[in-house]
């Protein structure tokens, strides 16, 4: 990722704050405000760790360039993800006309409007802990569960210092370098309705024509100690990289690419931090 392209979405990011969070670094709240920068609709899914606060709701609808903003509280830890391709089945109306079902594409978490379990790989995913070690706050963007649409997180807000809170996530685009072994297809009727940064199809194919929708991790589709980082390689210095965790980072050197990246992947911001998750920041 360019310098030039880091700075224009952090530049992004401090506007789009500044309108969703007043006050609320003063009043030492941490609130995300998640953007849907993707050409569709998608559904954004939360899901805690270490609580049973599940902040957001645990997942709705955000239309494109849509924003929600919502708090978290103090010591969460969790992730955020994007589902796309979601259909409602009929009559599965929950609270205030919600659908209470919903199956979608990739990101589905067995079937929830609301998850309170993780989405299905492949899926790109937003980490967080919020208060951790020495007060800091820890996040990054995770490609170890694959890939399905682009996520970038920027640290804003009028304590936050931007020469140590880096710009986390993933700009490129995944599928379209994915190699076929790892490619996750639907017809291209079913990608249309999914997206995602490598999802849209070229003029219009014949029914059964198929694209990427979604990118697998080796360790999904090989199930090998290797590519999964377990037993003989269970551990930093027995699991390292790989041909496939090496093209994720060449596409997103500022997200995880397997499970020992911490070097160039982890990043820490102190307290008062407000958050921007942008979904498919590359498309400006």
């Amino acid at each position: 990722m360019g310098a030039i392209q880091i700075a224009s979405l952090l530049l992004l990011a401090g506007f789009v704050w500044s309108q969703a969070t007043h006050g609320a670094a003063a009043a030492g709240t941490t609130v995300f405000t998640l953007r849907n920068n993707c050409t569709h609709t998608i559904w954004p899914a939360t899901l805690s760790g270490n609580t049973a606060a599940a902040v957001g709701g645990g997942g709705f609808e955000l239309s494109p360039n849509a924003t929600v903003s919502f708090p978290a509280p103090a010591g969460w830890s969790g992730r955020l993800w994007a589902r796309t391709g979601c259909v409602a089945p009929p009559a599965t109306a929950g609270a205030a006309g919600a659908p209470s079902r919903l199956s979608c594409a990739t990101g589905d978490c067995s079937g929830a409007a609301s998850c309170t379990l993780g989405g299905s790989p492949p899926v790109t995913l937003a980490e967080f802990t919020l208060g951790g070690a020495d007060g800091k706050d820890f996040y990054d963007v995770s490609l170890v569960d694959g890939y399905n649409v682009g996520i970038g997180v920027a640290a804003t807000g009028a304590r936050v210092n931007y020469s140590t809170c880096g710009y986390a996530g993933c700009v490129g685009d995944v599928n379209a370098l994915c190699p076929p072994e790892l490619q996750m297809a639907a017809s291209v009727a079913e990608a249309e309705a999914a997206g995602g940064d490598g999802a849209s199809a070229p003029a219009p194919a014949p029914a059964a024509t198929t694209t990427t929708v979604a990118c697998r991790s080796a360790c999904e589709a090989f199930g090998t100690a290797e590519y999964c980082c377990t037993g003989a390689h269970g551990g930093p210095k027995t699991c390292g990289p790989t041909k496939y965790s090496r093209l994720f980072k060449a596409a997103c050197p500022a997200a995880y690419s397997y499970a020992y990246d911490d070097p160039t992947s982890t990043f820490t911001c102190g307290a008062g931090a407000q958050y921007l998750i942008t979904f498919c920041p590359g498309h400006q």
